[in-house]
């Protein structure tokens, strides 16, 4: 007997089926630069459980009484100066890789992006591809290297929002891919690129990661390690003997100890032992943001040259240049193997 395809019934109701859908994600930021905006976002973000691990207790007097009435005024004015006509630098880069990757990919594959925390959220953007049709969808965390307070969240939205679905697609996620020799290569080409670029030639090159509190890393979180790694195979990459490449960990906030060297105390020592050009990288990033813009390239800037130094460079993340862009295609495609 020969299997014949039988024809919906008239009342049947459309179903939309059979494609393919990736999610770009990554951290998050306000919806505009104004302390209003910046609170919610804080409040999100810093009431994540795998972000600050204090106790409840402990934690809540902290951040309702103290940190979400005084922070949101000054990280404002930090956005306020790095904001573009296309929303915050984070969310418009991410716009554009999605963008990018959809018309690499065709009409073979939908590519959308979410922030982790503020819009568009993974649920709404999940749920969206679902209803455009895709069944299997690729969840690809834009964090190079693993950590729980940002890798693992992302799976924490998304498992919420499967666990609210009737019907649930089949999810795959991209891995962390600090040490893939796609990344290392893809580092190594622009930051080679963007050195040849300068008008100088820095004697030191920091390679600045997102620190995190040390108990993480006793605690069993693999960032650190992967960060380190990164950085030294990238050293090894850009095989560039007459500049000194130290890793250093930015963004300190509050009392407890976290991974060091601190990015501020070195740009500190570098120019206290005489260091006068100096350059900073930040392959723990895949898009630019409030950190590496302004974090980095105005502050790092201003301290190095009040201590002593001479010429400073903040050099630019993969971003959705056709380097990074070639990376990322390739990655997702790997994650993709056997459904397309």
């Amino acid at each position: 007997m020969t299997w014949q395809a039988q024809a919906l019934p008239a009342d049947h109701p459309p179903v939309k089926s059979g494609k393919i859908g990736v999610l770009l994600v990554n951290l998050g930021t306000p919806t505009a630069p104004t302390p209003k905006a910046v609170k919610a976002y804080l409040a999100e973000f810093l009431a994540d459980r795998r972000v600050v691990e204090i106790p409840r207790l402990l934690w809540w007097p902290i951040l309702h009484g103290i940190i979400l009435n005084v922070r949101p005024k000054k990280s404002a004015h930090a956005y306020s100066q790095v904001w573009t006509p296309d929303g915050s630098p984070l969310s418009a880069i991410t716009m554009r890789q999605a963008q990018g990757l959809a018309d690499r990919f065709g009409e073979s594959v939908m590519v959308d992006w979410a922030m982790r925390y503020g819009q568009p959220s993974i649920p709404a953007q999940l749920q969206r591809l679902m209803d455009a049709g895709c069944e299997r969808i690729v969840l690809a965390p834009l964090y190079p290297q693993y950590c729980g307070a940002t890798t693992a969240t992302v799976f924490d939205k998304a498992a919420d929002a499967l666990r609210a679905m009737r019907w649930q697609p089949a999810l795959r996620v991209l891995p962390a891919y600090h040490d893939d020799p796609l990344h290392i290569g893809a580092l190594a080409q622009d930051i080679g690129r963007q050195l040849d670029a300068l008008d100088f030639v820095p004697e030191v090159l920091l390679l600045s990661f997102h620190g995190m509190p040390e108990r993480t890393l006793h605690k069993g979180d693999p960032y650190h390690c992967q960060c380190l790694k990164t950085a030294r195979l990238l050293t090894a990459a850009l095989n560039c003997p007459d500049i000194r490449i130290r890793p250093t960990f930015q963004s300190r906030f509050g009392s407890a100890k976290w991974l060091e060297p601190a990015t501020d105390a070195v740009l500190a020592e570098e120019a206290a032992k005489g260091t006068k050009r100096l350059a900073i990288a930040a392959p723990g990033f895949s898009a630019d943001c409030l950190e590496t813009l302004e974090e980095l390239a105005i502050r790092g800037r201003e301290q190095f040259i009040e201590e002593g130094g001479e010429q400073f460079a903040a050099l630019s993340c993969l971003n959705d240049g056709p380097i990074g862009m070639d990376m990322l295609e390739a990655l997702v495609q790997r994650e993709m193997a056997g459904w397309i």
